[in-house]
């Protein structure tokens, strides 16, 4: 006789030799589903197996539960006969998680158990109920306080993509048919989907260097989600490097990072963050990356690298923001997104990371290198025959971190005095000094103007090698 496959609420045991992994399983289980049954005498494929029961062995059982399980727990512990076996059949229950085994904490993944510390197995309790509430709660905004444009601007795109079918929309029809109202109000959803209370903010940055120092360029965008992912977008490409390629005669601007990657990272950043928490969307660009943070912790029990490995199954943190994006095209589908985004990294030869803790989750693409700006020498040499031959020399000029963001800042504002560059990136104004000096030597900028009122004019820029 076989039972079938274990799954995220029914674990298997061949006997109660293995009462500690039994008591991982409980917990896990508890945490993941807050109910569960556990059989002592089936093997891990649903094959019945069969052991020896008795009331020492029934109350092995209850022991281990009690010494064990924290909070307490109250199971059925029962024996059952099968197919002419006798096996123990443990059903449990619990709404007062997070539980532990022996002071662990475990949740279930599939019909495996994972150890996960205190502070995560908090987040996830905390994502699921945000989940549950958040979207449908009702805003403050009005029904009325809408971004019309927005809204007529989703459904043509989505009719026009094929995600939705042909019809006569209006914004109530839409409002409704996505559960974007409560009485006369927005949900949450409503609202920062389409509101025109702009509700949410989005923070980008040009930095000059790699580290979050010396800005050249910071804005703040307040609107909804709609609206801020064409912002973000521009945003980027606007400061970032394209290449032209000619192909038939045709020439093409190629933006460095590819732009469907870009779009990606950014709609599954609006789909899967957490609206009410002390923290907001960023984008900073530096020279040799961008950056993109999500309010809210990693919400799935699936590593990234699993969704790239296999099909597992999508966890959506805002159901229904998602399903408006997918629908806009935005998304591709669902929980495929980091398998997107790895193969079109992939294919244009783009590295990427991601890091995540408590507070947020942030998604790193590091800038293709390309050939620094090259010095050409031009050297006159006198041969026996007293002709001139002409040698161009080329060699790559490499700036340092502190060259580059002087130069930067030049490049925004060119008549920066030494005190007030010195102030910009923290360093002395004999320091800035010796910049300045090695940045006309390379041939960067020069100076023009008198030595009271002096005014720097930048040559070339920097392309970080």
């Amino acid at each position: 006789m076989n039972l079938g496959k274990e799954t995220e609420t029914l674990e298997y045991k061949k006997s109660t030799g293995e009462m500690k992994e039994a008591m991982v399983s409980i917990a896990s289980i508890l945490n993941k589903h807050g109910i569960g049954t556990l059989y002592f005498g089936v093997k891990p494929n649903g094959t019945v197996c069969g052991q020896n029961v008795s009331e020492s062995s029934l109350r092995d059982v209850s022991r281990a539960v009690y010494d064990n399980i924290r909070p307490q727990i109250f199971p059925a512990i029962k024996e059952v006969i099968m197919d002419g076996k006798h096996l123990i059949r443990v059903e449990f229950s619990g709404n007062d998680t997070p539980y532990s085994s022996a002071g662990r904490y475990y949740l279930r993944t599939a019909d495996e158990d994972r150890e996960v510390s205190p502070a995560e197995l908090r987040n996830f309790f905390v994502a699921n109920e945000y989940k549950e509430k958040w979207e449908k709660t009702a805003s403050s905004a009005l029904a009325t306080q809408i971004d019309r444009g927005a809204i007529k601007a989703f459904w043509q795109k989505a009719v026009s993509v094929g995600r939705m079918p042909s019809g006569k929309y209006t914004c109530p029809i839409i409002l409704k048919r996505f559960g974007l109202l409560q009485g006369g109000n927005l949900s949450n959803a409503g609202e920062y989907l389409f509101g025109n209370t702009h509700p949410l903010m989005l923070k980008a940055a040009i930095f000059a260097t790699d580290e979050k120092l010396t800005f050249i360029d910071m804005k703040m965008f307040e609107d909804n989600i709609y609206r801020l992912l064409g912002i973000a977008e521009d945003y980027i490409l606007k400061n970032i490097r394209w290449r032209s390629e000619i192909t038939a005669a045709e020439r093409k601007e190629i933006p460095e990072i590819p732009i469907a990657v870009i779009r990606e990272i950014l709609a599954n950043s609006f789909a899967h963050a957490v609206y009410n928490g002390h923290t907001n969307h960023e984008i900073c660009i530096h020279p040799g990356m961008v950056t993109f943070y999500s309010p809210g912790g990693y919400a799935s029990s699936h590593k990234p690298e699993e969704y790239i490995a296999g099909n597992k199954e999508s966890v959506i943190r805002n159901a229904t923001i998602a399903k408006v994006l997918y629908l806009n095209k935005s998304i591709e589908q669902f929980g495929s997104g980091f398998k997107r985004i790895d193969k079109l990294c992939k294919e244009t030869g783009i590295h990427y990371t991601y890091e995540n803790d408590e507070y947020g989750f942030k998604f790193i693409i590091y800038r293709p290198k390309s050939q620094s700006d090259i010095q050409s020498v031009t050297l006159n040499v006198t041969s026996d025959n007293s002709s001139d031959v002409t040698l161009n020399v080329s060699s790559k000029v490499t700036l340092n971190s502190t060259e580059r963001a002087v130069l930067a800042l030049l490049q925004q504002n060119p008549t920066y005095s030494r005190n007030e560059l010195a102030a910009m990136i923290s360093r002395t104004t004999r320091t800035v000094q010796r910049i300045l000096v090695s940045l006309k030597e390379k041939g960067f900028i020069k100076r023009i103007g008198s030595k009271q009122s002096p005014q720097w004019v930048v040559l070339k820029s920097h392309t970080p090698s």
